[in-house]
């Protein structure tokens, strides 16, 4: 009896053992995975996603924002676009004060201020001609509709023309909107436009640069429901 009871315990440490080896295992590619996702390489960031995703066949995980159930899963098209305009914008003399991102909608072309306008107007100048020619050439070739939002920073308006940033920003955003469907046979039915004042920020407004991200045109390509 005590041989058996010996051998019974010397089998219950050896499967201690190999589920500790399976759980190390787990850890390691766990780590190395969030080590991966540290790196800040788009493109590898995507493999690692789509990866992700096939080995937990699971249509929750995403790129930008965490992981929640029911949010709709990155649309290829939509990294394809992204791609497309950052190409674009590359071209431009003006690219420094251009961004390109995504989000759940779709994506997002952030236009500064001083790309599109005088301080405190809502004019488009000639210099931003090539920047919209540019932007309107890949919105003419897609379905998707399209969505034109002004944004200011927190400072109040001092401008007798606006009597707040509600106003400058609609102004700008319908602006721009009624230039591209003016000049590039852009279908109006496509085509939305909005106001946000300084309540959308995507910077700091306590400091100087952080205002001027913030003062912006966002021209947003929404993603189709596939």
């Amino acid at each position: 009896m005590k041989k058996r009871r010996k051998h019974d315990e010397h089998d219950n440490v050896e499967r201690w053992m190999i589920s500790y080896a399976d759980f190390v295992t787990l850890l390691f590619a766990f780590f190395t995975t969030m080590y991966a996702i540290s790196q800040v390489d788009p493109n590898k960031f995507e493999k690692v996603v789509e990866s992700m995703r096939t080995a937990f066949k699971s249509d929750t995980v995403r790129s930008s924002g965490p992981i929640i159930e029911g949010i709709t899963p990155i649309n290829p098209d939509v990294i394809r676009l992204e791609k497309e305009f950052r190409k674009t914008i590359d071209t431009l003399n003006t690219k420094e004060d251009i961004e390109v991102r995504r989000d759940e909608r779709g994506v997002i072309i952030s236009l500064g201020d001083q790309v599109l306008f005088e301080a405190g107007q809502a004019i488009i100048k000639e210099a931003a001609i090539p920047t919209l020619t540019a932007i309107a050439s890949i919105i003419q070739k897609l379905p998707n509709n399209v969505t034109v939002e002004g944004h200011t920073d927190n400072v109040p308006m001092s401008s007798s023309k606006y009597a707040s940033n509600w106003e400058l920003s609609t102004a700008r955003a319908t602006s721009v909107l009624n230039y591209l469907l003016k000049n590039y046979n852009l279908s109006p039915a496509r085509f939305s436009a909005a106001g946000y004042a300084e309540f959308k920020p995507i910077a700091p407004n306590t400091i100087p640069s952080g205002r001027a991200k913030n003062r912006r045109v966002d021209i947003v390509v929404i993603q189709s429901v596939k």
